[in-house]
C-alpha cells in the first residue's frame, strides 16, 4: 500500500507542475490549445498566476515532507487540499458545460482523496 501512496503522490506532483504552466503561458495562447483550456479567459492572469502558484506549493507538498522527513502530516493535509481544488475544477466545468472534459478532473480528485485516506489512516508515516 505505501508503494501505491508514493506513486499516486508522485503522480499528482507532476500533475500539478505541468499544470503551473499557466503561470508562464499568456491566457490567450493557453486558450487557443484547445476547448479543454477555453477556461483560462474567465481568469484574471493575476488569479491564474495564484492558481499555479497554488499547484507549485501542492507539488511540493506532497512529496517534499516525507522525502526530507520534516513534518509529514503535511502530505495528507496538502492531499485535503488538492482534493479541494480539483473538486473547484469541477465544479467550474459544469458550470461551464464542459461534461466531455470533466473525467480527468474526477480522476486526478479521486487520487488526492485516495492519497489522504491513505495518508491519514491505512499508511501513515511513521514519525
Amino acid at each position: 500500500m505505501n508503494l501505491s501512496l508514493w506513486i499516486v503522490a508522485g503522480l499528482l506532483a507532476a500533475v500539478l507542475l505541468v499544470s503551473t504552466s499557466k503561470m508562464f503561458v499568456p491566457r490567450e495562447k493557453m486558450a487557443s490549445m484547445g476547448h479543454a483550456a477555453e477556461w483560462v479567459l474567465d481568469f484574471s492572469p493575476a488569479a491564474l498566476r495564484t492558481i499555479g502558484a497554488l499547484e507549485l506549493l501542492a507539488a511540493a507538498g506532497l512529496i517534499l515532507p516525507a522525502v526530507l522527513d520534516i513534518a509529514p502530516i503535511l502530505v495528507p493535509v496538502t492531499a485535503t487540499c488538492v482534493a479541494l481544488l480539483f473538486a473547484g475544477a469541477v465544479t467550474m466545468r459544469l458550470r461551464r458545460g464542459e461534461k466531455a472534459t470533466i473525467v480527468p478532473d474526477l480522476v486526478y480528485l479521486a487520487l488526492a482523496v485516495f492519497l489522504a485516506w491513505g495518508r491519514f489512516g491505512l499508511e501513515p508515516f511513521a514519525g
